[in-house]
């Protein structure tokens, strides 16, 4: 397929094609299956935050796939692909996908019995030898999409996730997850916040605690500002680690940014050195701790806050063998700059 086919319909940052559905929707779910599979085996996080990170990619290749349902026979409606430094879907598509979660049976309502549609397509394909119009294909695939599709595993603008006691060893005695979907940035995001209480039992505080999170850290700011909000308003909280993992960008034929890996990769494909099916996926993982406390207020509102030092960030890349050497080869100092090696992926055939 002519590299044109794909890139070029994409200035209007929407995906047009039957085809570019199909690649598209291949390399996002592939990208998340693969970045679960070598965060485990690189050990990247502890084990109980690579179950988590698995759980809330899992909930973004599901919501993906109901995407991919959703748009894949309209020809009217068209899916909105961020073209900055993300390479997925734009958030206003997430919100239009709760939105038809809450209005489904009223959708269910206005398309033809399953049976109906059946009787038609055999009709159609038996009686008459002729394909199936878009437009009968788009109700089909309507009906799968409003009838299986469920909201509870959708990945939404923010997900709460359980507090849990860490283990024995650990130096805090519970963990909270979250992730969120940041507008700004059209990237999901997974954070983990180490913690301990203070006069207060859990059961009578959680709510209190998934509030606070809600209203405060559900968005990327910068982690000691998210810290910072998060001590002030949990009186009763002590934290001591808080830590955000940015999944993303892709870097892929889909992707219209100013990042080195993007350009290289684009170039590539482009000078046919690359399959249309080449990728890349950034990560990179905040950390900041608490390393001393300080009083804040009056004698009548004192209140001991944690004093934050960020860590280091640690910057990863996902890729196949091929996209790997490649980009030694063209970005060298980009790819030296990272934590580590790029971590090697299973090639993406389609």
């Amino acid at each position: 397929m002519p590299i044109n086919e794909i890139i070029t319909p994409l200035d209007s940052a929407t995906l047009e094609t039957k085809e570019q559905y199909k690649v598209y929707f291949k390399i996002v779910k592939h990208a998340f299956a693969e970045i679960v599979k070598a965060i485990k085996e690189e050990k990247i996080c502890s084990p109980s935050e690579t179950t988590y990170v698995k759980q809330y990619c899992d909930l973004l290749t599901y919501t993906l796939e109901a995407f991919r349902v959703k748009y894949l026979f309209d020809d009217e409606e068209k899916m909105k692909v961020d073209l900055t430094e993300s390479g997925l879907p734009n958030y206003s598509e997430f919100r239009y996908l709760v939105n038809d979660m809450e209005l489904k049976n009223e959708y269910i309502q206005k398309l033809p019995e399953v049976e109906t549609l059946k009787d038609e397509f055999l009709e159609i394909l038996l009686k008459h030898k002729e394909p199936i119009s878009d437009k009968k294909l788009h109700q089909a695939s309507s009906i799968v999409y409003y009838t299986s599709v469920e909201s509870q595993f959708l990945f939404k603008r923010y997900i709460q996730g359980k507090v849990i006691k860490t283990a024995s060893s650990s130096e805090t005695e519970y963990m909270v997850s979250w992730a969120f979907y940041d507008v700004g940035h059209n990237r999901p995001f997974i954070c983990f916040m180490y913690f301990d209480l203070y006069k207060v039992a859990m059961e009578n505080y959680i709510d209190e605690i998934y509030k606070v999170l809600e209203t405060t850290a559900d968005r990327s700011i910068t982690l000691d500002s998210m810290a910072y909000a998060i001590d002030k308003k949990l009186v009763n909280v002590l934290p001591k680690k808080i830590k955000k993992i940015d999944l993303g960008p892709i870097h892929s034929v889909f992707a219209k940014d100013e990042l080195q890996v993007t350009h290289a990769i684009l170039q590539s494909i482009v000078d046919k050195s690359l399959d249309l099916s080449a990728y890349a996926v950034s990560l990179s993982i905040n950390e900041t701790a608490s390393k001393d406390s300080m009083t804040e207020g009056g004698f009548f509102s004192k209140q001991h806050l944690q004093v934050w030092e960020n860590k280091r960030p640690e910057n990863y890349l996902f890729t196949s063998h091929r996209v790997m050497q490649l980009l030694y080869d063209k970005i060298p100092d980009k790819v030296y700059g990272l934590t580590r090696d790029p971590i090697e992926i299973a090639t993406l055939k389609l």
